[in-house]
């Protein structure tokens, strides 16, 4: 058997693999975190509950509706990113112009009611979901074998990302977004809504979070703690690549995630605290993070 650093090859792949699954996570919530707090400067503590939602929402589809995987992975965004956009109008707006930590209050209680509501309705033991039979098995590549529906989860991870990245930086929409969080009053001038601008940034975003949630859903089962589990790591990755930035958020997530794989083959102990050990030095180095701009 082929080794590499003395490290079983097959062993490394594997792990670089999971590094890339949970990068792809990592990246997605970051990137909506980072799409809303960069043109709402709201700190979304909710967003790990949104994440969950997004997989609870199509565990229901399947299981009292019948609808599938595909549609749902249409479907619980739009329902996720409905309910955010409810949240918006009715509590969130109110909040503009305040301190950003009475959003990240709110949105922190919202996510301990989303939490608490269904612990209390499906416990907290997982439920199964399974991957759409088009995406079961694995894939020869020579060197290791790929699961279908994990690597699918990795290029559609991608897709999404660079999607949501064109959106902001190379649309009229995007600039439209980015100008309403320089100088709103004149964006507004100008005949653009910025409240309802606004709104549907918030939708994006926890669309953002509740399709993570349904890409999770077949991997590590539907589960209410699975946003509160994943929340805290997300808002690192956020930090490590400088809060509001759209393209720091998805290369820190992909790049923290694989460091994170490779720390687990060389030095297991440390591998549930490298991403904030990282953190850590990025801070004291650069405070604004790695693709932050400095105040």
């Amino acid at each position: 058997m082929s080794t590499i650093f003395g490290i079983p090859a097959p062993a490394l792949y594997g792990q670089i693999l999971i590094g890339l699954i949970n990068g792809s996570f990592y990246a997605l919530l970051s990137l909506g975190l980072a799409v809303i707090f960069g043109l709402l400067r709201v700190i979304n503590f909710a967003h790990g509950a949104q994440y969950m939602l997004g997989a609870f929402v199509s565990y229901g589809l399947l299981n009292y509706l019948g609808i599938g995987y595909w549609l749902a992975l249409i479907l619980a965004p739009l329902i996720v990113g409905a309910v955010a956009i409810v949240i918006e109008r009715t509590m969130l707006s109110r909040l503009y112009g305040l301190d950003p930590l009475y959003g990240l209050l709110l949105t922190f209680g919202l996510a301990l009611i989303f939490e608490g509501a269904f612990r209390y309705w499906f416990g907290t033991s997982g439920k199964p979901y399974a991957p759409p039979p088009q995406l079961t098995g694995a894939m020869n590549l020579g060197f290791m074998f790929l699961p279908i529906y994990r690597g699918w989860v990795v290029v559609a991870s991608l897709i999404i990302c660079l999607g949501t990245w064109l959106l902001i930086e190379k649309t009229r929409l995007g600039s439209y977004l980015r100008a309403a969080t320089e100088n709103a009053t004149l964006v507004q001038a100008f005949g653009v809504n910025v409240p309802r601008l606004l709104t549907l940034t918030y939708g994006l975003g926890a669309a953002l979070a509740a399709l993570a949630g349904v890409l999770a859903a077949p991997i590590y089962q539907v589960n209410p703690l699975m946003g509160s589990n994943l929340i805290i790591i997300v808002f690192a990755v956020v930090v490590v690549g400088g809060m509001g930035s759209i393209l720091g958020a998805i290369i820190t997530g992909y790049m923290l995630g694989i460091l994170e794989g490779l720390t687990k083959v060389f030095y297991a102990e440390a591998s549930s605290i490298v991403i904030f050990v990282v953190m850590a030095v990025v801070l004291l180095i650069r405070p604004a993070g790695l693709f932050g701009r400095e105040a």
